[in-house]
């Protein structure tokens, strides 16, 4: 985890400001950390004459999907279905006076798996390979941190060390002694929850060529905290 404290110019809103008996300061700090999985939601969609015809054919392919995802020692809590659609299909066709009308044209099912993958150097490999199992769709690419809270706590820590540091410095200046804390507030402004970089979505895939590549890219997370610490007499 790599963390960064404030840039050398303070907004006006971020200054530093002593009251009687009290300086009041905001630390602020953020972090880039990797992440350490990956998600995708794969699916398929289908076509069929019947409601069932085109349900099973979605199936089936979805079955291929989680056995692919057993292969790849993919946990059962990082597997879940996110949507099964079934409704009719229609096609355009000319009429005889030139115009064109949607006529029924059997049933259209999808089935679409979210699989988590630690391993995430594997996740090209595993869309690759599920499109040859059946599927035909790739809703969603993320990563993200298993434990952001860490994150957060961590990178909230490093903004009370700024804040604490900002104020000694205060202190130093006015030729004070920096008491105890009086008060902390965090966010103080509220700050920005942790965001993954994403891969864009959705987007339809093809079968044939090599496993996809993707950059995981970084994390971060930021935090400010208000503190208030007491002169010291």
């Amino acid at each position: 985890m790599a963390l960064f404290g404030p840039g050398t110019e303070a907004r006006a809103e971020d200054r530093p400001v002593a009251t009687e008996g009290q300086i009041s300061v905001v630390g602020r700090a953020r972090s880039e950390v990797a992440p350490d999985f990956a998600s995708v939601e794969i699916g398929v969609e289908s076509r069929g004459a019947t409601p069932a015809a085109a349900l099973d054919g979605a199936s089936t392919a979805a079955r291929a999907i989680l056995a692919l995802a057993a292969e790849f020692k993919v946990a059962e809590a990082d597997l879940g279905t996110s949507a099964v659609t079934l409704q009719p299909a229609t096609r355009s066709m000319r009429q005889p006076d030139g115009s064109f009308a949607e006529k029924p044209d059997g049933y259209r099912a999808s089935n679409t798996v979210r699989v988590r993958l630690a391993d995430m150097g594997r996740l090209g490999d595993l869309m690759r390979r599920a499109l040859d199992g059946g599927a035909n769709r790739i809703d969603s690419v993320g990563f993200g941190l298993r434990d952001p809270d860490a994150a957060e706590s961590a990178v909230r820590s490093a903004a009370m060390k700024d804040a604490r540091l900002q104020a000694e410095r205060l202190a130093e200046a006015a030729g004070v002694t920096l008491g105890r804390v009086v008060s902390i507030q965090s966010p103080a402004t509220g700050a920005p929850p942790p965001m993954a970089f994403a891969a864009p979505a959705p987007m339809r895939a093809k079968r044939g060529g090599a496993p996809v590549p993707l950059v995981a890219g970084t994390i971060e997370t930021a935090a400010d905290v208000s503190a208030t610490f007491a002169i010291a007499r």
